[in-house]
């Protein structure tokens, strides 16, 4: 794996959307962060992402944004809000 290159702890996908989730340590303990994109080809055939969702897509990117939600909770760490 390279050197300096992080991967999330988990994806989401649905379609051409996806959530990542990230697992960031911090002196408060572990935090977790998610980012949303939508998958496309450009021109050359090549696969891109974009951060911008047309009418069509936000359905699915409510859909990833509450699967990931659902994930954080069910992988609970000690500063992720879920006191069991």
């Amino acid at each position: 794996m390279a050197e300096g290159k992080t991967k999330p702890v988990h994806e989401v996908r649905l379609g051409r959307v996806r959530a990542a989730i990230w697992e960031n340590e911090t002196q408060n303990g572990t935090r977790h962060n998610v980012t949303v994109s939508r998958l496309y080809k450009d021109g050359d055939d090549k696969w891109k992402d974009s951060n911008s969702f047309g009418r069509e897509d936000l359905p699915l990117v409510c859909k990833v944004m509450d699967m990931a939600h659902t994930w954080i909770y069910e992988h609970p760490s000690s500063t992720n809000g879920n006191a069991e």
